[in-house]
């Protein structure tokens, strides 16, 4: 063993020396990553609470949601409308039920073209209002005001009462076949023929536009004097806030599903 060692330690000093070993290579120092970016608040995707689909409030109110159709100023189903479905706060709710017990003791009915309006639709119509390239609804909705016009005039706004909860876009209808009366002009008619009083829509048209108004009015809803069709309860159980959460059939929460 000892000869061994000894061979060894010879060939070491007086041999070759021993191969230099390469140093490691440096690695490179670890991306920097870019700081997390600041997310918006997460969406809403239910309704409150104190948030009731018409249809199970009353369901002999006549429902034709406009928005989640093409049938519309935009030409499209519109951002955030899921369903075709009229969604409220409760307590307006409940006074349109109160409000259609009447008309239908004269043979009439509510028909209801939007109720709650998230804030996304909102944006999504005034992007619509800023593209004057598209003007493919003009001759139904606005032939007489040009569309660079309609958010400088009033027609379309950057805030909605609608996304609060309690403002609807609502119309009478004729039983038994619920065929809508003449109110003067179409709904969502961007002209000054759509103004309650307008002077210039008289006849059985004013007469409708009168009737609606005193029958909501009795239950506590404001008419917005530039549409006959928009009306809004007052007092708003949401004043303040504006929601964002999707058109759609509120689904209830199991009462086995909830854990204590």
């Amino acid at each position: 063993m000892l000869g061994v060692a000894a061979v060894l330690l010879l060939g070491l000093v007086g041999g070759a020396a021993p191969p230099e070993f390469a140093a490691p290579p440096e690695f490179a120092a670890p991306p920097e990553f870019a700081a997390p970016p600041e997310f918006a608040a997460p969406p809403e995707f239910a309704a409150p609470p104190e948030f009731a689909a018409l249809a199970d409030v009353d369901p002999t109110i006549g429902q034709d949601m406009r928005y989640a159709s093409a049938r519309n100023f935009t030409g499209r189903v519109v951002d955030g409308y899921e369903e075709p479905v009229c969604l409220l706060a409760r307590p307006a709710a409940e006074a349109l039920r109160w409000a259609q017990r009447e008309l239908l003791r004269g043979g009439y009915s509510l028909k209801v073209y939007d109720c709650y309006r998230p804030q996304r639709a909102v944006d999504r119509f005034v992007r619509w209002a800023r593209d004057e390239a598209d003007q493919a609804t003009k001759a139904e909705f606005y032939p007489d005001v040009q569309k660079n016009r309609l958010i400088p005039d009033g027609y379309i706004a950057e805030k909605s009462g609608h996304s609060r909860g309690s403002t609807l876009d609502v119309t009478l209808a004729r039983l038994p076949a619920r065929r809508e009366l003449d109110m003067g002009t179409r709904f969502d008619f961007f002209d000054p023929l759509s103004h309650t009083d307008d002077p210039r829509v008289g006849g059985a048209a004013r007469e409708h536009r009168q009737l609606l108004r005193q029958v909501l009015g009795r239950q506590g809803f404001v008419n917005l004097p530039e549409e006959w069709w928009h009306f809004t309860y007052k007092p708003e159980a949401f004043p303040d806030t504006y929601f964002d959460f999707p058109v759609a059939v509120p689904v209830p929460v199991p009462v086995a599903s909830i854990r204590p």
